[in-house]
């Protein structure tokens, strides 16, 4: 299917969006569980840490080379392995929760799957999309992170009621069971092409030096913006217990506020980009915003000024990851933004996942605790934020404002 078909193709679109959503319900149903299961196995921080990162260092070792086999090879075979190995490694959990080096292992087994997930979902949802729809399937491959959050969150008050925090891998189980099936379904009906093998088209122009140069520049500002994103998503709900004395329940609400933030103004997002907005400006005053919020940390403690820094956040984290997953076609040019511009994306956020739930940990160690985490961080997404003006800069020269 070309990508510069007329009409968008919904079901390819949304296959996408939904792969992707169910890569994040698979790495995010452990930070709301996580409070119960420290209490239940007494895991060392450190390495309960290790079950978000150990996603990056799965995607930093195969986004790559699988971006490169989804050009080459039928990418079902592919599909295929990342559902079995997703299920394997939620009963892994299952089976033996209370060894964290099983754990452990189970998680790097979803992030393979992960890995798949999260380069595929959004080629399908971009190649499907036509040129008028093109922006609305960037924002819903921006989205698919908090809305796999949200759906995680939803299972907090179902594990009080049933079997405690193995809802989640139960759940996640049975999703992925779904989203195989579906997959299957949407081959043996067609008109969906689920294969990325394409062959560049006629006449395409090679990648030149200076797109080449703005691609690992936005990866590298993946990798700064993911550290600090989960590190903030991944310990905010033990913060909140730990620090300010919330139930899990509340605490789970309160982390639910930046995350429902995110989807409402990445959606917003996508319209302003639509109606001709620059991505590069969007992604700076985005960050300048994420890098107030921790440079303010010590002067958010009450009520009011903790929630208007969660909404403050949450609009910020809003722009952010459309504005970076619509850098391949921004850069490139929708036709030429294929799996492997993808992985390279991809690449650079999860080096950033890989950092940041374990640097918090580190950063704990310091004589300040939980304060300490606002100037590391904030330092780092002010790092982001110039990084960001330089990359604007860059597409102005080359005469980008958006995708295309």
């Amino acid at each position: 299917m070309p990508l510069d078909q007329a009409r968008t193709n919904w079901t390819g679109v949304m296959f996408g969006f939904l792969l992707a959503s169910l890569a994040a319900f698979q790495q995010f149903k452990l930070p709301p569980m996580l409070p119960a299961m420290l209490a239940e196995f007494g895991y060392p921080k450190m390495l309960a840490g290790g079950f978000m990162s150990v996603y990056a260092v799965i995607g930093l070792a195969m986004s790559l080379a699988l971006g490169g086999l989804m050009m080459r090879i039928p990418t079902g075979a592919i599909l295929g392995l990342a559902f079995v190995t997703a299920i394997a490694g939620n009963a892994l959990a299952l089976a033996m929760p209370g060894d964290a080096w099983m754990v452990l292992g189970s998680r790097a087994l979803e992030g393979f799957a992960f890995a798949v997930f999260a380069i595929a979902g959004p080629v399908y949802a971009n190649r499907n999309a036509s040129a008028r729809h093109l922006p609305l399937a960037i924002a819903l491959t921006a989205i698919w992170i908090p809305v796999g959050q949200i759906a995680a969150n939803l299972l907090v008050p179902v594990a009080e009621i049933t079997v405690g925090w193995r809802i989640a891998w139960l759940a996640t189980a049975g999703a992925t069971a779904v989203m195989a099936a579906w997959t299957l379904a949407i081959r043996a009906r067609g008109g969906t092409d689920l294969d990325l093998r394409r062959r560049p088209a006629a006449g395409q122009a090679p990648i030149r030096g200076e797109e080449r140069w703005a691609l690992s520049l936005a990866a590298l500002l993946f990798t700064l913006w993911s550290a600090q994103y989960f590190a903030y998503m991944t310990w905010l709900p033990q913060f909140l217990v730990e620090a300010h004395g919330l139930e899990p329940g509340l605490a789970t609400l309160a982390y639910s506020v930046p995350v429902a933030t995110l989807i409402v103004v990445g959606l917003a997002t996508s319209t302003w980009i639509r109606r001709g907005a620059a991505v590069g400006p969007l992604l700076a005053g985005s960050l300048v915003l994420q890098a107030g919020v921790w440079w303010a940390m010590p002067w958010t403690d009450g009520l009011a000024a903790g929630v208007a820094s969660l909404l403050v956040y949450g609009i910020g984290i809003g722009v952010t990851p459309v504005c970076l997953f619509a850098m391949p076609s921004t850069i490139l040019g929708a036709r030429r933004a294929g799996p492997g511009a993808f992985a390279t994306i991809m690449t650079g956020r999860n080096l950033g996942v890989l950092i940041g739930p374990v640097l918090l940990p580190v950063v704990l160690t310091l004589p300040w605790g939980w304060s300490s985490s606002g100037p590391v961080f904030g330092a780092i997404t002010t790092l982001d934020a110039i990084g960001a003006v330089l990359l604007a800069l860059g597409l102005a020269r080359m005469g980008r404002r958006g995708p295309d």
